[in-house]
C-alpha cells in the first residue's frame, strides 16, 4: 500500500515512544536546573538542552492526515559486497549455468544460497517508503514507515 498525500489515515496499533526530548526550533526547553524539587538534584554538564520525557502512548486507531510521503525506491541503495556478489553469481547461472558441470554448478548454487539473504536485506532496504503523518490530537509522526498506518474509513 502506498499512502498518498492529505489521505486520511489511522494507526494500525498502538506506539509506544520512548527517549529524551529535544525542543523544536528556537524555544528552549526548561532544564533539570530550572525544574529542580527542594530535594535537589545534580545534572550532568552539556545536558542542558534535555530534559528527559520518559514515554509517550498512542493507541491503535488514532486518526490523522498523510502531510508527507517518502519514497525510498527512487533512490539508488549502495549495494554491499554480498549484494553485488550475489548478482554476478545469478547471471553467471543464468547465462551459463546449463553448460556448466554438474559440481561447479552445485558449487555455484550453494553461493548464491548463501549470499541470498543479503540480497533480500538490499531489496528491502530499496522498498522502504515512510510518511510524516499530523495526528488529530496534535501529534506529528515524522518518518515513519507506512505500514504502521491503514486507510481512515471517514
Amino acid at each position: 500500500m502506498t499512502l498518498e498525500e492529505g489521505l486520511r489515515v489511522k494507526l494500525a496499533r498502538d506506539l509506544r515512544l520512548a527517549g529524551a526530548l529535544v525542543a523544536a526550533g528556537d524555544d528552549s526547553m526548561p532544564t533539570d536546573t530550572e525544574t529542580e524539587t527542594e530535594t535537589g538534584s545534580d545534572t550532568e554538564p552539556g545536558t542542558d538542552d534535555l530534559v528527559v520525557g520518559g514515554s509517550l502512548s498512542l493507541a491503535s486507531g488514532a486518526e490523522g492526515t498523510v502531510e508527507r510521503v517518502h519514497d525510498h525506491r527512487d533512490r539508488e541503495v549502495r549495494q554491499s559486497h554480498g549484494a553485488r556478489e550475489y548478482v554476478r553469481l545469478k547471471s553467471l547461472l543464468d547465462d551459463f549455468g546449463h553448460q556448466m558441470p554438474p559440481e561447479t554448478l552445485r558449487q555455484l548454487e550453494e553461493q548464491i544460497g548463501s549470499l541470498e539473504p543479503e540480497w533480500i536485506a538490499h531489496q528491502g532496504r530499496k522498498l522502504r517508503v515512510t510518511v510524516r503523518v499530523r495526528l488529530d490530537n496534535g501529534f506529528v509522526l515524522d518518518d515513519v514507515h507506512e505500514d504502521l498506518f491503514t486507510v481512515s474509513d471517514a
